[in-house]
């Protein structure tokens, strides 16, 4: 999904993507840091739009999210859309 429609489901909810990431237990930067590759992972969009159907039928996802053993991902000391750069050749 592209970063601008993502977006646009967490407003939606009145969610911020920082907000959406402490909800999934990932850093905070996470989500902001998809917006420089353009797109989010299929399955935090897939996350988005459900907790957003469910905002839109009134229903209260913070109970069903607090009821999920979420647990946090191991750092990897990769980051996401940041590219390496070549060493120059002596």
């Amino acid at each position: 999904m592209r970063y601008a429609k993502f977006q646009q489901h967490l407003t939606a909810m009145g969610m911020s993507g920082r907000e959406f990431a402490r909800l999934m237990k990932l850093n905070p930067n996470t989500i902001p840091n998809y917006k420089a590759v353009g797109s989010v992972p299929s399955h935090l969009a897939v996350i988005a739009v459900l907790l957003r159907t469910l905002v839109e039928h009134d229903i209260d996802y913070r109970p069903v999210m607090a009821s999920v053993p979420i647990r946090r991902n191991a750092p990897r000391g990769k980051k996401i859309g940041v590219r390496k750069r070549r060493r120059a050749s002596a």
